[in-house]
């Protein structure tokens, strides 16, 4: 459970020179394009101690920080033609918001439950998934799936100031989360103010289990079981009497919080039907890969291997780099992606003697046999599984 919350009276004495290196250092192996100002890293870097001595005046004198607009990016949803807007923060404004992280993480990270997974030290996707199959061998055989709906973009700000403020009695720390949570966005060149909601790209991941937290212990206290990671969960229930409580419950937690669930993506299922988290697909017996993540991954083949271009060792390691991502991610302990695996090692190589012969062919197995193409140095994916 919760361990008892001490409020905290001064974080603003806490930024010194160092926690703005270790911050920077940490946003550069985070990587990422440049915000409104069209400054990148490598820029920001080159006049390195004079940035960051400016910020660290700003961030620690109340009402000097102030934090330019977001950048307005879309990125593909999927296949079809959705698209998912980000908020890109300038470098500076990156920085920024790693140090008040840093801050934050210490006071809150340890009250959080232990069924939340998502954007904490120490924790990732993978223990998610294996508590998820020890709650179904303890005997819970109903899954709730919980989609919130448009959760970013629907968080009141005043939500989670307050939320934040019930530990933290600083008010310059609070006001720079604000201005995080209040920068315009800048789209074709266009400023719009931000009223509501967090764009994602743009906010300290934290303030994101801030919230959700309340959810978190409401259902605990009730004697339910969840996992969950960032605003992705799963209730784990012993049958369907329970399962539709539970639901229940969420719903009227979420309408607390001024959220609410999308009933189209919002379900109760038996766990030997099977259900979608965290990319994988995970059934009674079999941990496998989504359907859809399988197909996002297609698509970065895809365009590693175009027919129009020439088969060279430079596209041999750009592909080994996505396939070496994609086989650490889901050739896991508890995975049974051994098939999926050998299909799509078959279906890589077939990419590749497209791309090299410009056509489709089986006389070409021949021509430029599988032994061949390991000697180029491709990775397989079902050698890691074994």
């Amino acid at each position: 459970m919760a361990q008892k919350r001490l409020k905290v009276h001064s974080l603003t004495g806490r930024i010194d020179i160092t926690r703005m290196h270790a911050a920077f250092r940490k946003v550069k192996r985070n990587g990422g394009r440049p915000g409104v100002d069209g400054v990148t890293i490598e820029m920001f870097e080159a006049n390195l101690s004079q940035n960051l001595q400016a910020l660290m005046f700003d961030l620690k004198h109340r009402g000097h920080y102030h934090a330019a607009p977001l950048l307005r990016v879309y990125i593909p949803k999927g296949k079809g033609k959705k698209m998912r807007a980000l908020g890109i923060p300038t470098v500076r404004d990156r920085v920024a918001q790693e140090v008040i992280r840093a801050l934050l993480e210490p006071i809150f990270d340890p009250t959080f439950v232990e069924c939340s997974f998502g954007f904490r030290p120490g924790r990732n996707a993978h223990q998610a998934i294996e508590e998820i199959l020890r709650a179904y061998h303890a005997g819970n055989k109903v899954v709730v799936e919980v989609d919130i709906q448009a959760f970013f973009d629907n968080i009141p700000h005043e939500l989670i100031i307050d939320l934040v403020a019930e530990r933290v009695a600083d008010g310059n720390i609070l006001q720079i989360i604000r201005e995080f949570l209040t920068a315009e966005i800048i789209e074709d060149g266009v400023s719009h103010p931000v009223t509501l909601g967090t764009p994602q790209g743009g906010v300290i991941p934290p303030l994101a289990n801030i919230v959700l937290d309340v959810l978190d212990q409401r259902l605990i206290q009730a004697g339910f079981r969840l996992v969950r990671y960032a605003d992705d969960f799963v209730i784990l229930c012993p049958n369907f009497v329970s399962a539709e409580q539970a639901l229940a419950l969420t719903i009227q937690i979420l309408d607390t919080l001024c959220l609410s669930v999308s009933p189209e993506k919002t379900l109760v299922t038996p766990f030997w039907r099977g259900f979608s988290f965290l990319g994988f697909q995970i059934a009674r017996r079999t941990v496998s890969v989504r359907q859809k993540s399988v197909e996002k991954f297609k698509d970065k083949i895809r365009s590693l291997t175009k027919r129009s271009h020439n088969l060279d060792q430079q596209v041999i390691d750009d592909l080994n780099r996505v396939i070496i991502g994609f086989a650490h991610y889901f050739a896991a302990p508890f995975s049974t992606v051994e098939e999926q695996f050998y299909l799509l090692d078959g279906w890589i190589r077939m990419r590749l003697r497209c791309m090299k012969y410009k056509r489709i062919s089986r006389g070409d197995n021949r021509r430029f046999p599988n032994k061949n193409i390991a000697r180029m140095g491709l990775v397989s994916l079902y050698s890691f599984t074994q």
